[in-house]
């Protein structure tokens, strides 16, 4: 008969929770407050330019998913800085991951990204670096000069994959295959690079079935890191156009606190929990509005895990689906 958690212990356990966060990791790892600054490193995107697409997956903003980056139009030193001058008021000590996070930050010429990343891993107490992306914008001179940042700093690539429902990619406008996804992955787990994949719950068509047969695909790939986002439309996108139109509904706080807390149960204990919710600029965002209140979400999660007297990795099977 199988324990429960407060017999064996969760081994990533921090306070009161049950799945692994980035905060326990990071807390490990560097023994003091880390925390992540979101930069705009002034890049575009293959979905955007036309080399993939044109307008971008249909959540995307005019923003890049970058809402709460730094200004485009200021230097990544000063970007820095005028974030650093906020948070440096709730943690005077704290180090910095300098988180590239708009658009596609890997889609430039490596002398860019060298320049760009590089700018930022000079500034004072940034430790890290993390960096989103594309998996198909990831080209081979790109991924060794990743990997030589990999063995100096404390490097996480984010990979969106959002689902692994071709149907739904066609909906979202993706642009990218899975087999591209599972390459571009492949290629950094070649070269051990910290990998977060980015998972979407309540993606237009998708029941609960759909995604969990995308975060069990995920398990499969034993990752670093995931993030799970929940949809969330915002003004001004495509997105909203479709939801204005009858194409989808928002799904309700409590059926997303059991998809998640269903995802969380089969994930592999040691994979870094990054995100477990998606909000957007409240003067933006047109629903769910209860995604506003992080806070209680994110509690709801805990407990209905206790509920369940449940935890992360509690029904993970390892498996050789698509290693």
């Amino acid at each position: 008969m199988k324990k429960n958690s407060e017999e064996i212990g969760f081994k990533y356990k921090i306070e009161n929770k049950r799945y692994h966060t980035y905060n326990y990791y990071l807390r490990n790892k560097f023994h003091e407050k880390v925390f992540k600054v979101s930069i705009n490193g002034g890049f575009t995107c293959p979905n955007i330019d036309g080399k993939k697409g044109y307008g971008g997956c249909i959540y995307c903003s005019k923003d890049g998913s970058g809402e709460f980056a730094g200004d485009p139009e200021e230097s990544i030193r000063d970007q820095l800085i005028d974030i650093n001058n906020n948070m440096e008021k709730k943690w005077p000590n704290g180090k910095k991951i300098a988180y590239f996070q708009a658009f596609t930050n890997t889609y430039a010429p490596v002398e860019e990204l060298k320049r760009k990343y590089e700018a930022a891993l000079n500034q004072k107490n940034v430790v890290g670096i993390a960096i989103s992306t594309r998996p198909d914008c990831l080209p081979d001179d790109v991924v060794e000069y990743l990997s030589e940042l990999n063995n100096k700093t404390e490097l996480w690539v984010e990979l969106g994959l959002q689902t692994i429902h071709e149907s739904t990619s066609k909906i979202i406008n993706r642009k990218h295959s899975l087999k591209e996804f599972e390459d571009g992955y492949n290629k950094l787990r070649e070269k051990n690079i910290r990998t977060v994949i980015h998972i979407i719950d309540g993606l237009p068509g998708e029941d609960h079935d759909m995604m969990l047969e995308t975060v069990k695909y995920v398990a499969s790939l034993k990752p670093h890191g995931i993030k799970i986002h929940l949809l969330h439309v915002l003004k001004d996108t495509a997105l909203e156009n479709l939801y204005n139109k009858g194409g989808f509904r928002l799904l309700e706080k409590d059926e997303y606190i059991q998809i998640v807390c269903d995802q969380l149960e089969v994930l592999p204990e040691d994979t870094v929990i990054h995100r477990l919710t998606g909000d957007g600029k409240k003067e933006e965002l047109v629903g769910p509005l209860w995604s506003l209140k992080k806070w209680e979400v994110l509690n709801a999660i805990d407990d209905e895990l206790k509920r369940r007297n449940s935890w992360q990795g509690k029904y993970y099977k390892e498996s050789k689906v698509a290693q």
